[in-house]
C-alpha cells in the first residue's frame, strides 16, 4: 500500500537520528604557584616572610650601614624604616658595646656566620633589650661579600625567667642554710632543758616538725599547674615561724595586738623577713639563750601597720658593721619594694628593738 507524503532523504534521515554530542566544559587547569615568572614570584614571596617575621630582619654593608629594616624590627626597637635605612647600625648599640660590632663585620668579612650571639641593643626610647643575633654574610653571584644579613630576637622574657630563677635558686639555698642553723639552735636549745635522750628526741621532732610547718606555710600550693597564693594571718605567720623557739612552756616568745590578714601577695615577703629577724634572733639574739625573750605587739597607728620586736634577756649587743650580704640586700628589696615598707632597728643594752612599719593598703585583700 503506498504511503502518501514524501518520502525523506538518507541525508534527511542522518541528521534526524545521529545525536549530537552537548558541548565539553572547560575545565580550569591548576596553575602553578609563580605562574608568570618563578623567580619573580619567588622573590615576592621571600620578601613577604620577611615582612611578616616577629624577628628583627635587617641588612647593613660592610661598614655597617642599614641597607634594609623589616616590620618585626620596628616592633623589636621601636624606630620605622625611614628612621633607619641609612643610618649606622651603631645607632642601636649601647656605647659599652660598640666594640662587639667591629668584631661581628670582622667575622662577616672573612666569611663566617655568627650564630644565637646573645647581648643587649638600644630601643628608639633608650630602653635596653636583651636580644639573640644571628648574623651571616651577603654575597652576590661570584661569591664576593657585599654586607651582612642579621636576625634579631627578642629574648627579654627569657631573661627575666632566668634571673627569677637564679634568684628563686639564691634564696633557696639562703633559706636551707638559715634551716640549718635553726635546726642547730635548737638541738642546742633542746638538749640543755632535756631530761634524757629520750626527752630529747621527742622535744626534738615536735620542734622540728613546727619549723617544717612555717616552712610549709610560707609556700604557695604547687599541687596545681598554676600556684595557688598562699592566705593566712599575721598571728598565725609570726606563730608558725617563731613557735619553734619557743620553750616547753610557751613563756619566752609573746605576740599581742590586732590580728591582720594577709593576702597573698606579700605573704611570701613578709614571711621572708620574718625568718630573717628570727634566725638572726636565734644566731645572736635573745633566743640563743635559755633566758631569752622576744616580744612581738602588733598596732594601727593612722593608716600604717606597726610591728615591734622586742628581744631581752639574750647576750649584749653591739650594733654590727654595714652588712651588704645576701640577708642585707633581701630586706631591703622586701620592705621599700614588696612591702613598700620602713624598718628600724634600736640596740638597747637588753637587747634589739625592731620596728617594722607596712602601709595598711599594701595588706589589703
Amino acid at each position: 500500500m503506498p504511503i502518501s507524503g514524501p518520502s525523506p532523504s538518507f541525508a534527511d534521515e542522518s541528521r534526524r537520528l545521529v545525536p549530537v554530542a552537548p558541548p565539553v566544559p572547560e575545565i580550569p587547569v591548576p596553575q602553578p604557584p609563580f605562574p608568570a615568572s618563578p623567580l619573580l614570584e619567588a622573590s615576592a614571596w621571600l620578601t613577604a616572610i620577611v615582612a611578616s617575621s616577629d624577628d628583627a630582619i635587617l641588612s647593613k654593608t660592610l661598614d655597617g650601614t642599614i641597607l634594609s629594616w623589616n616590620a618585626g624590627a620596628e616592633r623589636i626597637f621601636g624606630y620605622t624604616a625611614a628612621e633607619t635605612i641609612g643610618q649606622p647600625i651603631t645607632m642601636l648599640i649601647p656605647e659599652s658595646r660598640l666594640q662587639e660590632d667591629a668584631v661581628i663585620l670582622a667575622r662577616i668579612r672573612a666569611g663566617e656566620d655568627v650564630d644565637h650571639y646573645e647581648t643587649v641593643r638600644r630601643r628608639k626610647d633608650g630602653t635596653l633589650i636583651d636580644i639573640s643575633l644571628m648574623v651571616s654574610p651577603v654575597r652576590d653571584r661570584t661569591g664576593r661579600i657585599l654586607g651582612a644579613s642579621k636576625i634579631a630576637r627578642d629574648i627579654s622574657d627569657r631573661k627575666r625567667a632566668e634571673a627569677r630563677r637564679d634568684l628563686l635558686l639564691h634564696e633557696m639555698n639562703h633559706r636551707v642554710k638559715n634551716l640549718f642553723a635553726l635546726v642547730n639552735g635548737l638541738v642546742s636549745l633542746s638538749a640543755r632543758s632535756a631530761r634524757d635522750v629520750d626527752d630529747l628526741a621527742i622535744a626534738l621532732s615536735q620542734r622540728i616538725m613546727a619549723l617544717s610547718r612555717a616552712h610549709e606555710l610560707t609556700m604557695p600550693d604547687l599541687s596545681h599547674a598554676l600556684p595557688a597564693p598562699s592566705q593566712t594571718s599575721l598571728h598565725a605567720l609570726l606563730l608558725a615561724i617563731v613557735a619553734p623557739l619557743d620553750n616547753d612552756e610557751g613563756s619566752r616568745i609573746a605576740i599581742s595586738g590586732p590580728d591582720i590578714a594577709l593576702p597573698g601577695g606579700v605573704l611570701t615577703s613578709l614571711a621572708l623577713l620574718l625568718h630573717e629577724f628570727t634566725t638572726n634572733a636565734a644566731k645572736y639574739g635573745a633566743l640563743s639563750c635559755p633566758d631569752g625573750r622576744l616580744d612581738v605587739a602588733i598596732a594601727r597607728t593612722g593608716d600604717m601597720m606597726e610591728l615591734t620586736w622586742t628581744e631581752t634577756g639574750g647576750p649584749p649587743v653591739t650594733p654590727p658593721a654595714p652588712e651588704v650580704g645576701f640577708g642585707s640586700r633581701l630586706e631591703r628589696a622586701t620592705v621599700q619594694g614588696a612591702l613598700q615598707g620602713q624598718v628600724h632597728r634600736e640596740w638597747l643594752p637588753a637587747g634589739v628593738v625592731i620596728t617594722l612599719c607596712i602601709p595598711l593598703a599594701r595588706l589589703a585583700p
